[in-house]
């Protein structure tokens, strides 16, 4: 491993958690107004009623898949008697659809930004930025995952996920990331570029879902008395 790639897997991540967190704070203090969607929906409702549902529940999927494919060592699913096959078919199957809704999804939100007049001109550099790093992302993703139908020794479970999981110990196994493919290390990258770019554009909305509203009471409504 050349000393640029070492200080890409020891270094980058480190740095890249320093601005999300600093950004967040930033956020918060200086930005509060801006803590926001800058919703759209007033300039057009039928393409967004159909994308922005589509993309926020496949993206959950895509969250979940990658915290339980990066957190969940192979030998805790083995130990429970799921095979690495038995995993990776799952994995691929759930992650690929998910993956390919979520890119349908934000292709049908960059195309309605790019056609829909008003919107087009409500939407900023930032904006611009944020989509095209959300979309290489996704693209990125979805390309590792097709990629993962070839049998291979070599895979995100003994190569990423080890890594990953080191970073909480400050001890990044550098050794296990060299072994991944290319495709898991440009995929790794754009994530960061996208985690660093997370709180200074409209992503940030994530952090304020109305999750009261699962657990809000019913709203009685009486019927008006004849």
């Amino acid at each position: 491993m050349s000393w640029g790639e070492s200080v890409m897997w020891i270094v980058t991540p480190y740095i890249t958690v320093v601005i999300f967190v600093g950004g967040l704070i930033w956020r918060y203090r200086y930005d509060k107004f801006g803590w926001t969607t800058r919703s759209s929906q007033l300039y057009e409702s039928r393409l967004l009623r159909v994308a922005s549902p589509l993309f926020h529940y496949a993206l959950i999927f895509v969250i979940i898949g990658h915290i339980t494919g990066l957190l969940i060592p192979k030998s805790w699913t083995e130990a429970i008697g799921v095979n690495n096959h038995a995993y990776h078919v799952n994995a691929l199957a759930w992650g690929g659809i998910a993956g390919v809704a979520t890119l349908v999804a934000v292709g049908l939100l960059i195309y309605r930004r790019r056609t829909t007049g008003p919107v087009f001109m409500s939407t900023t550099n930032n904006d611009k930025t944020m989509y095209a790093v959300l979309a290489l992302a996704i693209l990125s993703g979805v390309v590792t995952t097709v990629a993962g139908f070839v049998p291979s020794e070599v895979s995100y479970r003994t190569t990423v996920a080890p890594w990953f999981r080191s970073l909480f110990t400050l001890q990044p196994d550098v050794y296990a990331m060299a072994h991944a493919s290319g495709l898991y290390k440009v995929h790794t990258l754009i994530g960061m570029v996208l985690i660093v770019l997370f709180p200074f554009s409209r992503l940030v909305h994530a952090l304020s879902a109305p999750l009261g509203y699962l657990f809000r009471p019913y709203i009685v409504y009486r019927r008006r008395p004849r």
